[in-house]
Parts: structure tokens; sequence; C-alpha cells
């Protein structure tokens, strides 16, 4: 319970708290977005293991688009 009365509404954050999230919420978007493109567009013999394992690793936050942008795509 003592975590639910910490809990903040989004009324109670500073603009600058908002702006932070929301400009963290764009760029992860953005790169799960961006990887899930090239994911699909490129070969499977590009990707190292299975395209459905990146493609669920991707979904994790910021770790798992940096994650197949640098170990998931083979370099030729």
């Amino acid at each position: 319970m003592a975590a639910q009365r910490n809990k903040k509404k989004w009324s109670d954050l500073s603009s600058n708290q908002q702006t932070a999230i929301l400009v963290a919420g764009c760029v992860q978007v953005s790169l799960a977005a961006t990887a899930w493109v090239d994911l699909a567009r490129r070969p499977a013999k590009q990707v190292q293991g299975s395209k459905a394992k990146w493609a669920a690793i991707i979904a994790i936050n910021f770790i798992g688009p940096i994650a197949y942008f640098t170990r998931g795509r083979k370099t030729t």
C-alpha cells in the first residue's frame, strides 16, 4: 500500500518531467519501429539467430532495439 501512496499522477509532474517522459517514449518507439522495419526487410541469412527471437527482443525497452542493431545483424 505504501507504493500506491507515493504514486504520482501525470498532473503532479512538473512540465520538465512530463517533457522528459514524452521524449523518452518517442525515442523508444522510434528505435523499436526502426528495428522492426529493418528486421522485416532484412533477409534471414543476414540476421544472427531467428527473426522471431529478435522481433520479441526488440520489444524490450531501449535495450532490445540497441541489442538488435549491435548484435542481431550480420555485417557482410
